[in-house]
C-alpha cells in the first residue's frame, strides 16, 4: 500500500489514444499517494480481449465483474469529467460508487457544461470534490484521511 493506504478507481473514457495516455498519465500521478486501478489495465479493453478469442458476452461479463469489484473494493473513486458529455461507463461507476457509500471525486479540466449553470446534478451532487486541474486532485488524495471521510 501507498502513503495513505488509499485505493482509488479512476472512472474515465478509454476508448481513443489520447484518453488512454492520459489515464496512465493521472494514475501516474496520484500512485505517488494511492493504489489505483485503471480499468483500461487491471479490467482489461472489450476489443483486445475479443481480438484474443474471448467470446463478446464472456469478455463483456468478465470486464464488468471486474471493474464491479474494484468499485467495491476502493476507499475513493474519481471520475474524469471532461468532454462534451461524461462517459456513460464511468457514469456508471460513478453511481454504482455513490450508491454503496463510496467516496466520489471528480476531475473537470474542460470549460463545456451540459446547462448554463452546471452539469447535470445527477453527476455532480453525487461528487463530494470537483477539482478544476491535476494538480488539485492529486494534492486532495494526498490529503484524503480515510478515517474523516466516514
Amino acid at each position: 500500500m501507498k502513503a495513505n493506504g488509499i485505493r482509488v478507481y479512476l472512472a474515465a473514457p478509454l476508448f481513443s489514444q489520447a484518453e488512454m495516455v492520459r489515464n496512465k498519465a493521472l494514475r501516474d500521478a496520484i500512485s505517488s499517494f494511492a493504489n489505483v486501478y485503471l480499468p483500461q489495465e487491471d479490467g482489461g479493453i472489450l476489443l483486445d480481449l475479443v481480438r484474443s478469442g474471448v467470446p463478446v458476452e464472456q469478455a463483456k461479463s468478465q470486464i464488468f465483474h471486474f471493474d464491479i469489484e474494484a468499485i467495491a473494493a476502493c476507499d475513493v473513486l474519481v471520475i474524469v469529467l471532461d468532454g462534451r458529455t461524461v462517459d456513460e461507463g464511468a457514469a456508471f461507476e460513478l453511481g454504482y460508487a455513490f450508491a454503496i457509500g463510496k467516496v466520489c471525486v471528480g476531475l473537470k479540466t474542460d470549460p463545456r457544461m451540459l446547462l448554463p449553470i452546471g452539469d447535470n446534478p445527477m453527476i455532480e451532487v453525487a461528487l463530494r470534490k470537483i477539482c478544476r486541474d491535476e494538480q488539485e486532485l492529486v494534492d486532495w488524495i494526498a490529503d484524503y484521511d480515510r478515517s474523516a471521510a466516514s
